[in-house]
């Protein structure tokens, strides 16, 4: 139900509306000098970024080389396409490739998350 939060569209679409939020503010701090739009300014900047995070792991740092790889060692775990694809897109936004260690407990603990989920035919 809520899968759209996830999706790289409604993550496009909330930096778009934050790039207008910082525009508006810094045009209004121009016309006043208020400080409560520095604030407005620098809180959207730090959400713009947290926001952009998932893009960078996911479209910088992978290249289709390392994701096809890593989507291989889950389907020889595995032996499901569908579920390794809803784990893989999870972990290429989660995990940055270069200090991606398979062995490391939080990848572990996080596969593991994301494999119950992706399973989960909920509403929610």
């Amino acid at each position: 139900m809520f899968d759209f939060l996830s999706s790289d569209w409604f993550i496009i679409t909330i930096e778009i509306v934050f790039l207008v939020f910082i525009v508006y503010d810094a045009k209004k701090y121009l016309l006043t000098r208020k400080k409560e739009y520095l604030t407005n300014i620098f809180l959207t900047i730090g959400f713009f970024i947290w926001a952009s995070i998932p893009f960078y792991n996911s479209y910088i740092t992978w290249n289709d080389l390392d994701k096809k790889g890593y989507i291989a060692t889950c389907q020889e775990i595995e032996n499901n396409q569908t579920l390794c694809s809803c784990i893989a897109k999870e972990v290429f936004k989660e995990f940055a490739y270069d200090g991606f260690d398979r062995n490391a407990s939080e990848h572990r603990e996080f596969y593991e998350e994301t494999k119950e989920e992706c399973l989960d035919d909920s509403w929610f």
